[in-house]
């Protein structure tokens, strides 16, 4: 049986990151612009006011939901890399107990060993059966013999007294 080690972070680690690089790019991209409210956009405010407090109306929605995913990755990133540090000590335990069923001995010997003694013990036991049975035989017919004796003596006894 081989563990084989087990890497999460191979292509989750990559595509967050490579996402994240993206999202700072369009930031540092967006933020060349001059504009950063609707306040300090006042000359360009004639020109499309509409699609400036649309787009601001949108972030401004977007954002905290953006930043909860964010966390929530970082917090999926930190457990997958305590859960990889886990996986590591269980497949070093499971390498351990690999190890030590190597080292078993082999019982077949003995088993056989064992199943020998019990067919001999099965034998004794139906033998000492037996005995007793015919010994419980006996002692049947060793009291009716008696009786049969004691019902002669009796009846001799009987006559002679009479």
């Amino acid at each position: 049986m081989l563990i084989s080690k087990i890497d999460l972070s191979s292509k989750y680690d990559t595509t967050y990151r490579r996402s994240r690089l993206l999202a700072k790019f369009a930031m540092d991209k967006d933020s060349d612009s001059t504009v950063t409210s609707l306040d300090e956009n006042t000359e360009n405010f004639c020109t499309n006011p509409t699609r400036d407090i649309l787009a601001e109306g949108i972030t401004n929605l977007f954002k905290p939901t953006i930043e909860k995913l964010d966390e929530r990755v970082a917090s999926t990133i930190q457990l997958q890399s305590e859960l990889r540090g886990q996986l590591d000590a269980l497949a070093a335990q499971l390498r351990d107990i690999e190890k030590a069923q190597n080292q078993i001995p082999e019982f077949a010997d003995k088993v056989k060993e064992l199943l020998n003694v019990k067919h001999k013990v099965t034998i004794i036991s139906n033998v000492l059966s037996n005995s007793q049975e015919r010994l419980t035989g006996l002692h049947r017919l060793i009291e009716k013999e008696q009786r049969r004796r004691q019902a002669l003596l009796d009846s001799a006894l009987a006559t002679n007294i009479s």
